[in-house]
């Protein structure tokens, strides 16, 4: 069981230290955000990616591996059908507002 333990660490330590792809930066890894948040988080259809390149200066294929950065990183998830969903920043999932609970008293009671 402690090997199991020593993987487990060693995979926490290395998506903590992290880097971006080869080829981008920390400040690309921070457009790509940015671009992804302005897109509805989603970067999934060919308006969407021509939008990211755009924005970011990435090429198609920085935007692919930095795509797959995220998802390795937790910073997002894959869709299913292809593409992924940024899931940190102004794109993390908020908690839904909690139900309001009915009066019970009624409008006749208190009349």
């Amino acid at each position: 069981m402690k090997p199991a333990r020593a993987l487990l660490a060693a995979s926490i330590l290395t998506a903590a230290c992290a880097m971006p792809p080869e080829g981008t930066t920390e400040e690309d890894a921070l457009a790509f955000d940015s671009a992804l948040a302005s897109l509805g988080c989603d970067l999934r259809t060919e308006p969407q990616y021509l939008a990211a390149e755009l924005q970011t200066g990435l090429t198609r294929g920085q935007l692919l591996e930095m795509s797959e950065f995220k998802v390795d990183t937790g910073a997002a998830v894959r869709l299913e059908g292809g593409g992924v969903r940024l899931v940190t920043g102004s794109c993390a999932p908020t908690e839904p507002a909690p139900a309001a609970t009915p009066d019970t008293a009624t409008d006749a009671e208190t009349a």
